[in-house]
């Protein structure tokens, strides 16, 4: 049992590096075009393209949030205060948004796939990614567990 929070915590770091770099989806259009892009290959065409609201957004939900909840997990897990093992008030918000980019990847898919236009086919990423929230929501948990027994 105490190994199973540092082993948690870090399969979804790892999880989580690799859900955002490796492909999330491959979009085949017209039998001879394909894109098969990550999260952060995303975010810097739609910043390249001038999309700066949009890739924002993406950065700070997809990116920022989860690698905060990651970094906030690990400090409240290993700090050696009495008191640091809580974590913040606002720390249950930021959980709130934890699955949103899985689903609009899966949304993105199913449109694909409806419309008849491209064929989508998940990719590592975002397994990967998906793994990485679900590990963090465990670990979490584990270290909310840890806080009430003290």
């Amino acid at each position: 049992m105490r190994f199973l929070l540092p082993a948690v915590l870090c399969g979804a770091t790892f999880s989580f590096a690799l859900g955002i770099t490796l492909p999330l989806i491959r979009v085949d259009r017209f039998l001879i075009l394909s894109d098969e892009p990550s999260l952060v290959a995303m975010v810097a065409s739609l910043w390249n393209a001038g999309e700066w609201a949009i890739a924002g957004l993406i950065l700070v939900f997809s990116i920022v949030f989860p690698a905060m909840k990651l970094y906030l997990l690990h400090t409240a897990a290993f700090s050696a205060a009495d008191d640091g093992h809580r974590l913040p008030g606002w720390f249950r918000s930021l959980s709130n948004w934890s699955m949103l980019d899985v689903v609009l990847v899966a949304l993105v898919i199913f449109a694909a796939k409806t419309s008849g236009l491209a064929t989508a086919i998940t990719q590592p990423g975002l397994w990967f990614f998906a793994g990485s929230v679900v590990l963090t929501v465990l670990a979490a948990a584990l270290v909310k567990s840890r806080a009430a027994a003290k």
